[in-house]
């Protein structure tokens, strides 16, 4: 298991206003002179917890965690019944983490995250290269209408009896369409019972998808019925959208990276994100990034902390110099 820093304390947070009625909160841990580095959470929905302020030494990163949009402490909640997610869109996310990035005078930041983060980071990376300094990143999506399929239909051959349940949460006249389509319509229902059971399902279904190398563990943040209902809103959301990019486009702008240093990690067992994704993503962005695919791990999950660990290690001592 891989050994993080002590969790500290915030010296700073705050709210901040990004327009279109939203407010985002951020907060900034470690050492305010330290190498600036952002955290971008996955999710979409999932909201920058506290555990990841344990990834910086402390003594050495000027670390910024904030929740996106509709999430965490971030107002108003995708929870909400009204919630207008029309203004929540990756493009939205973009201009947020400028905005922040200028409320806060940071010049350049590097860039951690994994999963949905992963797409965020290479989105954000590739369309404001200049403010980034390096980039860290792990199960590594680009959250393409052929990953959404993957996940939300050819998943199904490998956990069948899960995928059954999560099929025929929807009514039928629906199970042959799009699932996520399917999902955020009945997660918009004005009956509140509607919007819950199909939170329920959706969750139940994030945590078999994720559990390839062991029994399923539920996420214990999905019995909060906000926390899920918000989760599942913005995941399917930003999937039936496919993060408002065409296809191949995150992986081929890649190439525009190909002067910023960069890690990418990946579990080989990694049926929610598998490794192809980052292969591919590496292939176009160069000699300038460094792929780790590790044996015996799945999404978010397995050996991969150690690596992780090392690359900020050296990122901060490159960066600090």
């Amino acid at each position: 298991m891989t050994e993080l820093f002590d969790e500290t304390e915030p010296y700073d947070s705050g709210m901040l206003a990004v327009g279109d009625g939203h407010a985002v909160y951020y907060e900034q841990v470690g050492n305010p002179r330290g190498v600036p580095a952002l955290v971008l959470h996955g999710g979409p929905g999932s909201g920058a917890a506290p555990g990841w302020r344990r990834w910086f030494d402390p003594a050495v990163y000027r670390a910024v965690l904030f929740d996106q949009r509709g999430c965490g402490r971030s107002t108003p909640s995708a929870a909400e019944p009204d919630a207008d997610l029309s203004v929540n869109t990756l493009p939205h996310l973009l201009a947020d983490i400028e905005r922040l990035r200028a409320h806060l005078g940071v010049e350049r930041w590097l860039l951690f995250g994994g999963s949905w983060g992963a797409t965020l980071g290479l989105a954000y990376a590739q369309q404001h290269a200049a403010a980034v300094s390096a980039v860290v990143l792990f199960s590594v999506t680009t959250t393409t209408a052929g990953e959404v399929h993957w996940i939300t239909r050819e998943m199904g051959r490998v956990f069948p009896e899960a995928w059954e349940q999560f099929r025929d949460a929807v009514p039928p006249a629906e199970r042959d369409g799009s699932l996520v389509d399917a999902y955020a319509r009945l997660l918009a229902d004005a009956d509140p019972a509607v919007r819950d059971a199909a939170a329920r399902a959706w969750c139940a279904w994030e945590d078999t998808h994720v559990s390839i190398l062991g029994p399923v563990e539920p996420d214990e943040r999905y019995a909060d019925p906000d926390f899920r209902l918000a989760f599942a809103r913005l995941v399917t959301h930003y999937w039936r959208h496919a993060a408002w990019r065409a296809p191949g486009e995150l992986r081929d702008g890649a190439a525009r990276l190909a002067g910023v240093p960069g890690v990418l990690v990946t579990g080989r067992a990694d049926v929610s994100s598998p490794p192809v994704i980052a292969w591919e993503v590496a292939r176009a962005w160069g000699p300038a990034v460094r792929l780790h695919i590790v044996d015996g791990a799945a999404h978010g999950s397995g050996g991969m902390g150690d690596i992780l660990r090392s690359a900020l290690s050296r990122f901060g001592t490159e960066l600090s110099s």
